[in-house]
């Protein structure tokens, strides 16, 4: 059976072998005209059974020459779709766990298209529904203009976020008609869409539409004031020869020129402010009352099941992409240090030498181990620190790499463990195995994704039969899964990291 009755109309998908695909379902109105930069909105319902064997467009974004995505898709703002992925057969009120993914692309890139999130294998191997869904990026998505709002043009703030919460809302009120349990929903991501997970964690309003969750690369301390906001809203503006006065115009600018001015000031900000990204969620006090990290700290996340952690050579494919989104060289590194403390003067932050001293190995090493840890596995660490006082968390570092990643110098870089999640290793749009090791990869995805899938099952992250029990993490031992050839439980991975870097930087940015 693949016409599934939504509460906006019916929608016809298709079966693919051992699995059921809906694609570019619609679960908000087109984000255009007067709905762009508004937070979304229901969809009209259509009394037509709707095609949905065809995925929806994907955000605008900009083409990156030296990290070309397949998105799967044609680019188009009315992007608000989403993907159901089912075993072929589950039938209605099933009540398989849910799993939500939310991608990357540091807020301006990617969708939920792309081939690598095709989730024939995470169905296939873990019974479990699948869905994946577009947010708004850039700045579509996360420019706020709510400072600008006015009666004849009102703006709201955190559009990507509102974007999120109403697929999740979509999942609840649909999910159970395509054989899914509303009551069990796991929302997962990488990078940008980590970032989504454990902002999400902080946000009322996003209670009761998940159960767990997993964070996967986390930037979880990129979550800036309305301050910071609102300086890069008038450099868009400035880009688009838009005065403050006249910031409603911005409604109006051709999509290209807007995407356009976006990928401009999204390069120009880590230059001039090392270690910041330009597009990201805000404080806005209205779903954001506080910055994730420090809420994780004072115990005020919502008290959902976490699994949360890195990779353990983040940086290094910033470095093999010569990207300046992470400070990977000294001189970012002491610019990012003089930033923090000129803003923040009160920090008793310990000096760039001081930290330096922790890490071996030469000085082009030892950067982009800092940029690694600062970037991603200091704010994964501090949210666990904080967050496992009030519901469990499960910690890893994911350190294996293939052949071929090992000749690259770039070993556990950020987003390779990507395709041993989805278990689409050596796929046509996969590079892993271009030199060998298959075997051992295919080892390393089939007990990720039996972790992961057990986890959204219920709730504990068990490994196949054989492997080590995944502990949660807890200030006594610190307990983290080292993902590598084998599976190994390891205490305080990050002793040394925190030990250099202190607490005091939870509140950098």
């Amino acid at each position: 059976m693949t016409v599934v009755e939504t509460t906006y109309g019916p929608v016809r998908g298709c079966q693919d072998g051992s699995v059921k695909v809906w694609k570019g379902i619609r679960f908000a109105a087109a984000p255009v005209g007067d709905l762009r930069f508004r937070a979304p909105e229901p969809p009209e319902r259509s009394a037509e059974v709707v095609d949905a064997t065809e995925f929806g467009p994907a955000c605008p974004q900009a083409v990156v020459p030296r990290m070309p995505l397949e998105l799967g898709a044609p680019l188009g703002e009315d992007c608000l779709r989403l993907n159901v992925w089912a075993p072929a057969g589950v039938e209605p009120g099933a009540g398989k766990p849910v799993m939500v993914w939310l991608h990357g692309g540091a807020y301006v890139l990617g969708s939920a298209s792309q081939p690598l999130y095709d989730a024939r294998a995470l169905v296939s191997n873990g019974d479990v529904i699948v869905v994946t869904l577009n947010y708004r990026i850039g700045a579509l998505g996360f420019l706020d203009l709510s400072s600008f709002s006015t009666w004849q043009r009102p703006f709201d703030s955190n559009i990507g976020l509102r974007d999120v919460l109403a697929g999740l809302a979509w999942v609840r009120d649909n999910i159970a008609a395509f054989g899914g349990n509303p009551a069990n929903v796991t929302v997962f991501g990488e990078s940008a869409g980590a970032g989504l997970v454990t902002t999400l964690l902080a946000c009322p309003a996003a209670e009761g539409l998940f159960v767990r969750a997993i964070a996967q690369s986390s930037p979880a301390t990129s979550v800036y004031d309305r301050d910071r906001g609102r300086r890069v809203t008038l450099a868009v503006l400035d880009k688009l020869g838009i005065g403050a006065a006249e910031a409603r115009k911005v409604a109006e600018v051709p999509t290209a020129a807007l995407v356009a001015a976006t990928n401009e000031v999204f390069n120009e900000v880590p230059v001039s402010n090392p270690g910041t990204l330009a597009f990201v969620p805000i404080v806005d006090g209205d779903l954001l009352h506080g910055q994730p990290v420090k809420l994780a700290q004072e115990g005020r996340l919502l008290p959902i099941p976490l699994i949360i952690g890195t990779n353990k050579h983040e940086a290094a494919l910033f470095r093999l992409m010569r990207s300046p989104l992470m400070p990977i060289t000294p001189n970012a590194i002491t610019s990012m240090f003089d930033q923090i403390g000129a803003e923040q003067p009160d920090l008793q932050l310990p000096s760039v030498q001081e930290i330096g001293s922790a890490y071996s190995g030469r000085q082009k090493s030892r950067t982009v181990s800092m940029a690694t840890d600062i970037g991603f596995r200091l704010p994964s660490v501090w949210l666990a620190d904080g967050h496992s006082a009030v519901a469990p968390v499960y910690m890893y570092r994911f350190d294996y790499a293939t052949p071929l990643f090992k000749l690259l110098l770039v070993g556990a870089a950020h987003a390779t463990e990507l395709p041993y999640v989805w278990g689409n290793l050596g796929g046509p749009h996969d590079v892993t195995l271009k030199l060998g090791g298959a075997k051992t990869a295919m080892a390393v995805s089939a007990r990720m994704q039996t972790r992961w899938i057990n986890f959204a099952v219920h709730g504990e992250p068990e490994g196949p039969p054989g492997e080590p029990r995944w502990p949660r993490y807890a200030a006594a031992d610190r307990a983290c899964l080292v993902i590598d050839k084998r599976d190994t439980i390891k205490h305080d991975v990050d002793a040394r990291i925190r030990g250099a870097w202190g607490d005091e930087m939870v509140s950098f940015r």
